[in-house]
C-alpha cells in the first residue's frame, strides 16, 4: 500500500478543499440572505458538472495523460474558488459550480484509473477501501476547519486554494509509471431497471438525501441558530458517523439479506428525520440524531451496489456501478434543487421533514418491487466500502474486487492500434 501514498495523500487534500468549499458557500450564501433555493440550485450545478466531467475527463486523459489531465483540472478548479471571490452574482457562482464539478470528475477519473491498473488483483479490496478512508478522513478535516472561520470571510477560500494547490504535489512529483489512455464505458442507466429496480431505487432517493444534505445542511443549522463551530461540528460527526458504519454494514450485509437493509435504513433515517425536525435548535440533541443519521444515509450506496452486484454476472458488473453512479448522480442534482424549493415555502424546519417523506417513499417502493422479486440468495463478500458522495468516478467500478482483471482491461483500457499491429506482426 505504501507504494499509493502519493495518490492517497493528493485525494486526502482534494476532497479536504472541496468538501470545505462546499460547506463554506452554504453557510456564506446564507449569511449574505439567499434564499434556499439558490444554495439548492448551487448544489445541483455542482453534481452536474460531476456528471458531464465523466466525458471530459475521458477525452483529457485520453489526449494528454493522467498527469497533464491532473494538474490542468486543478488549476481550473482553484481558479474557479478564487473566482468565487471576484463578485457575489449568483449566475456566476452557477457557472463555476459547473465547472469546478467537471474538474474534480476528472481528477477522480485519474486517480481512480491509475489505482485500478496498478493494483493487484488481490489488492483491489484494499486499495478502494483505503481510498475510501481518505476520501472521508479529507470531508472531515475540511469541515472541521470552519471552526477556525467564523467570521466566513474570504480566508476559507484561500484555505481551499491552498489544499488543492498541495493535491497538485504528490502526484506530480510521483515515481511511478502512470496508467494507460481510457476507453469510454457506454452504459444505459435505463436498462438495468428491470435487472436491478431495487438498487437503482434506492441509489436515486440516496443521491437526492446525501446530495441535499451536502448542499442544505449547514444552511439549516445555520438557520437554526448554530455558530459556525457548531455546524463544523455538527458536519464533521455525520460524515465521520458514515466513516464508521462502513465495515459494521459491510458485515452485517454478509448475514442479512440486503434488500431487507435497505427498507430498513430508509425507516431508521425516517425516524431519525422526524427527530430532527422535532428538536430543532437542540444542539446536544441534534449532534446525536445526525450521528445516527450519517449510519444509515451514508450506507445506502454501498447496500444498493452490493445488492446490484449479487445479481448480475461478472461481464455486467462495470456497466452496473456506472448505471448506479448515475443513477446517484441525478439524484443528487435534482434533489437539492427541489428540496430547496420545499424549504424556501414551508421554512428550513421543513428540511429533515422532506427528508423523512422521501424515505417513506423509498421504503414503500422498495417494498413493492421486493414483493414482485423472487426471495433473493444472499451472497457472500460482496459489500465494498463506499463513499457518502460523488467522489468517485465510473472508473471505481474496476477497483472492485468482484471484476476480474480482464474485463476491466476490456471495458476501460484501450490499447494503441500501433501496438496492435506490431504484436500481429
Amino acid at each position: 500500500m505504501k507504494a499509493f501514498t502519493s495518490l492517497y495523500s493528493t485525494n486526502l487534500f482534494l476532497v479536504g478543499g472541496t468538501g470545505l468549499l462546499t460547506t463554506y458557500l452554504a453557510l456564506y450564501m446564507g449569511e449574505k440572505g439567499m434564499s434556499a433555493n439558490w444554495i439548492g440550485l448551487l448544489t445541483s450545478a455542482y453534481y452536474l458538472g460531476l456528471l458531464v466531467g465523466a466525458k471530459v475527463g475521458y477525452r483529457l486523459i485520453k489526449s494528454v495523460g493522467h498527469i497533464r489531465t491532473f494538474s490542468a483540472s486543478t488549476a481550473i478548479v482553484i481558479a474557479c474558488v478564487a473566482a468565487h471571490g471576484l463578485h457575489d452574482n449568483i449566475y456566476l457562482w452557477l457557472f463555476l459550480r459547473v465547472v469546478v464539478g467537471v474538474g474534480m470528475m476528472s481528477n477522480y477519473m485519474v486517480l481512480e484509473s491509475w489505482l485500478n491498473e496498478q493494483a493487484k488483483p488481490e489488492q483491489r479490496g484494499k486499495v478502494f477501501s483505503i481510498y475510501m478512508i481518505t476520501s472521508y478522513l479529507g470531508m472531515v478535516a475540511g469541515q472541521y476547519t470552519l471552526t477556525y472561520f467564523p467570521e466566513l470571510g474570504y480566508a476559507p477560500m484561500f484555505l481551499v486554494c491552498i489544499a488543492l494547490s498541495f493535491g497538485i504535489v504528490p502526484i506530480s512529483t510521483t515515481s511511478r509509471i502512470h496508467p494507460k489512455p481510457l476507453k469510454p464505458v457506454t452504459v444505459s442507466m435505463f436498462s438495468y431497471f428491470e435487472k436491478i429496480p431495487q438498487s437503482l431505487t434506492a441509489i436515486l432517493f440516496a443521491g437526492i438525501i446525501n446530495g441535499s444534505f451536502y448542499g442544505l445542511a449547514p444552511l439549516y443549522a445555520s438557520l437554526a441558530g448554530f455558530s459556525s463551530e457548531e455546524i463544523a461540528k455538527f458536519m464533521s460527526l455525520t460524515i465521520l458517523a458514515g466513516l464508521l458504519a462502513q465495515w459494521p454494514m459491510g458485515i452485517v450485509s454478509d448475514k442479512v439479506r440486503r434488500s431487507l437493509l435497505l427498507r430498513i435504513n430508509a425507516v431508521l433515517i425516517a425516524l431519525t428525520c422526524v427527530g430532527m425536525f422535532a428538536f430543532t435548535g437542540h444542539v446536544l440533541l441534534t449532534y446525536i440524531l445526525t450521528f445516527i443519521f450519517g449510519l444509515f444515509a451514508f450506507t445506502l450506496y454501498p447496500l444498493s451496489s452490493a445488492l446490484a452486484n449479487s445479481r448480475v454476472d461478472d461481464d455486467e458488473r462495470v456497466g452496473v456501478s456506472s448505471a448506479l453512479l448515475g443513477t446517484f448522480g441525478i439524484g443528487a442534482s435534482i434533489g437539492s434543487m427541489l428540496i430547496a424549493q420545499v424549504m424556501g415555502w414551508l421554512g428550513y424546519e421543513a428540511f429533515y421533514a422532506t427528508i423523512a417523506l422521501l424515505c417513506v417513499m423509498m421504503f414503500s417502493l422498495l417494498t413493492t418491487i421486493n414483493a414482485r422479486q423472487k426471495a433473493e440468495k444472499v451472497s457472500h463478500s460482496d459489500y465494498v466500502v463506499g463513499g457518502s458522495d460523488i467522489t468517485a468516478s465510473p472508473l471505481a467500478a474496476t477497483l472492485d474486487p468482484r471484476i476480474e482483471n480482464d474485463i476491466a482491461e476490456e471495458q476501460l483500457l484501450i490499447v494503441d492500434d500501433e501496438e496492435k499491429a506490431a504484436k500481429e506482426n
